[in-house]
């Protein structure tokens, strides 16, 4: 199935009868520092549960008649009608009359593994294809069957990719490192400042060392760079490239070389960078540092929220319900970010993860249509793990002129169950304490005779919790915000799947670089012959380049 999405579904934001209901709405917001506001009765009703997580949303300034307005918005929007076109295969990655990538937006194929009758059987069974080799190919690390020149097994992976091919595998091995194979590590590279390979390379026993390079064209510049300085790298220690260095690229790219690579793994047009984490982009690295089963268990979760976001309730579906609040903070009560704050230090690079995410996909200013947005679409999104950051920039939520709506993350037990029983309580019930202390604290603030002791309040948060951080967990949390994203783009009728805001950055790019390549050949070259604003941005910054 790879029909377009019928027009009737690509409705603009401001013509949604709801639209109308929810500004009169939002000119008085539910009030959090009410005394009769947080009663247990609304601390405990406004839980809405999915794929092992509980979404706490009684800290929102929302009542029941802004959750009827919200259903509403939903159903005119035909979110979950999207949704499921989307997961069947429509091309929603398009502009409407102009020229764009034009291609399927099937992420939830790669793990619709466990469903008796796949929505998109074509690319479910090319994941499956996948699956299938990267499973023979961690059986024969795992039996000594494949191993380094000199008999021994590989300890290190180095993954090199940027952006969706570094972001999100990123996360999840820091995520899941709890779980990790005994002698086993893996280790990332994105930057292209030499530095960071340097950093990344340094201490590491090349020998015992794979080498994982994402592109999906194969042609992307920085990967490229840091591959070849990779491979210079294992050159110079006596070591063959080919006998290390492993390609997860598009079938027939530059990258689909057995003469350069161990293993090639495919990643498809339909997968999106930003949405692959759960394809080969993020499952080599993981299944060499977890094994093959707990990609499976990451795999099963997201399946799972996946089929929960399916759902049309929104007081059934975590996903399309924080959606719908963000729409509501962020269009009818005008808060232009929001922070999210996981209460675990393994996702410490998670929220990097939901920037790109969230800001790359619904960071644009047009409809489907090509015409000009007349609402605000998606929000700035940053955080950093607590209780760090409560000592960091939780003065700015409390007390700043800015109302940032918080999305905490939290869990009931450690990965680890190192705990420490101190004061009579433990190290992760102090976690969790603080996490629901300061729920309370932005929601009800602190009247106080000394201005500088005043809390306002009325400063929303929601709690996604969960037992505890498994990979079944991670994938569930992976698979709730990549619905989320795709539910609000749907609803403000833009295309959250291109990204050509990054486009014009790298084109310029190589235009400096040709100013550099053309030095180096001939320093009487004064830039004459290309764009005299490149030539004097070199000058003012003071840039040359080095002879060799």
């Amino acid at each position: 199935m790879t029909e377009t999405v019928p027009q009737g579904l690509c409705r603009d934001f401001d013509r949604l009868p709801a639209v109308t209901l929810l500004r009169r709405l939002a000119e008085k917001p539910f009030d959090l520092t009410a005394p009769s506001a947080l009663t247990v009765e609304r601390l405990t009703t406004y839980r809405c549960h999915a794929a092992g997580f509980d979404l706490l949303y009684a800290t929102q300034r929302i009542d029941e008649r802004v959750l009827d307005a919200l259903q509403a918005l939903a159903d005119e929007g035909r979110a979950i009608g999207q949704f499921l076109l989307m997961q069947q295969g429509a091309v929603l990655n398009r502009i409407e009359g102009f020229a764009g990538e034009n291609r399927q937006v099937l992420h939830t194929a790669c793990r619709d593994l466990f469903a008796e009758a796949p929505l998109a059987p074509e690319t479910t069974a090319q994941a499956q294809a996948e699956l299938v080799k990267l499973r023979a190919f961690l059986a024969e690390l795992e039996s000594g069957a494949l191993t380094n020149a000199a008999g021994k097994p590989f300890a290190d992976l180095v993954q090199i990719g940027i952006g969706g091919s570094d972001l999100g595998p990123r996360a999840l091995s820091l995520a899941l490192a709890a779980f990790a194979k005994p002698g086993r590590r893996v280790h990332c590279l994105s930057n292209v400042d030499p530095d960071d390979a340097a950093a990344v390379l340094k201490g590491l026993d090349l020998s015992r060392t794979l080498v994982n390079v994402v592109s999906k064209s194969g042609t992307t510049l920085e990967t490229l760079t840091n591959e070849e300085l990779a491979r210079r790298a294992f050159a110079a220690a006596g070591l063959a490239p080919e006998r290390h260095f492993l390609a997860v690229t598009g079938q027939g790219s530059p990258m689909d070389n057995s003469a350069r690579y161990l293993r090639s793994f495919y990643m498809f047009d339909s997968i999106g960078g930003r949405y692959s984490a759960t394809s080969m982009v993020g499952a080599v690295m993981l299944g060499f540092a977890l094994g093959y089963e707990q990609v499976i268990e990451l795999l099963r979760g997201a399946h799972a929220m996946d089929l929960a976001a399916a759902e049309p309730e929104i007081r059934r579906n975590p996903a399309l319900l924080s959606a719908l609040i963000g729409i509501w903070n962020r269009n009818f009560l005008g808060c232009e970010s929001v922070a999210v704050l996981p209460y675990s230090q393994a996702l410490v690079r998670f929220t990097a993860h939901l920037q790109q995410l969230d800001m790359e996909s619904n960071g644009k200013s047009i409809t489907r249509a090509g015409r000009d947005l007349a609402w605000q679409s998606g929000p700035v999104v940053w955080g950093e793990p607590g209780t760090n950051g409560q000592h960091a920039f939780f003065q700015f939520l409390h007390q700043g002129t800015a109302i940032v709506p918080v999305e905490f993350i939290g869990f009931r037990e450690s990965q680890y169950g190192a705990e420490l029983l101190l004061q009579g309580t433990t190290s992760q019930e102090k976690l969790v304490a603080n996490l629901l202390a300061q729920m309370l604290a932005l929601a009800t603030g602190q009247p106080h005779a000394n201005p500088n002791q005043r809390f306002a309040g009325n400063r929303p948060s929601s709690l996604l919790i969960a037992d505890r951080l498994t990979p079944y967990a991670m994938g569930a949390l992976l698979a709730f915000y990549e619905a989320k994203v795709v539910f609000q783009g749907f609803l403000w009728n833009i295309n959250s799947f291109d990204q050509e805001g990054v486009q014009l950055g790298k084109k310029l790019a190589n235009g400096f670089l040709a100013h550099f390549a053309a030095q180096r050949e001939n320093f009487l070259y004064n830039g004459s012959e290309a764009d005299p604003r490149g030539w004097a941005l070199l000058e003012a910054a003071g840039l040359r380049a080095k002879r060799r």
